[in-house]
């Protein structure tokens, strides 16, 4: 219905105002099902980066949403 056309509008442009880094993390580790290790790996940053990026990015997407 409405509300979930509504829901998918904000949650597309919630996913849109994350940077280019936050993005890519989110689809290796949801879409692609990888491990932090892994994208940490693919993308050359640490594992303790990914975490705290993907932390601050669902953070951002459950506060808008």
């Amino acid at each position: 219905g409405e509300d979930s056309w509504i829901s998918g509008i904000m949650f597309r442009d919630t996913v849109q105002a994350l940077s280019e880094r936050e993005k890519k993390i989110m689809a290796l580790r949801y879409l692609s099902g990888k491990t932090q290790v892994e994208v940490a790996k693919e993308i050359g940053i640490s594992q303790a980066q990914v975490s705290r990026l993907e932390k601050n990015a669902l953070g951002r997407i459950k506060g808008k949403l």
